[in-house]
């Protein structure tokens, strides 16, 4: 198990409202949102680092990563909005 550190947060009322109505856990739902943007965040980073080292994605590097991620079924609409 992690360890932790108690912080406080302030959000506005109605995030607060939604968000009790998804979980009884606040505190976890809010950690695993944290996390989930560090990773987003840090992908993003290393993205931007290879096309630096290596050129922009072509194309056909697009649309196989997209297929990876989304599945054949997935469409470029699809892919698009994520």
């Amino acid at each position: 198990m992690s360890s932790t550190t108690r912080i406080t947060v302030t959000l506005p009322s109605d995030q607060v409202a939604e968000l009790r109505k998804l979980t009884d856990n606040v505190s976890g739902y809010v950690a695993e949102a944290v996390a989930r943007q560090i990773r987003h965040q840090l992908l993003g980073d290393d993205l931007r680092r290879h096309e630096e080292e290596h050129g922009h994605f072509s194309d056909e590097e697009l649309a196989d990563a997209r297929s990876k991620i989304f599945g054949a079924a997935g469409s470029s609409k699809d892919a698009d909005a994520a």
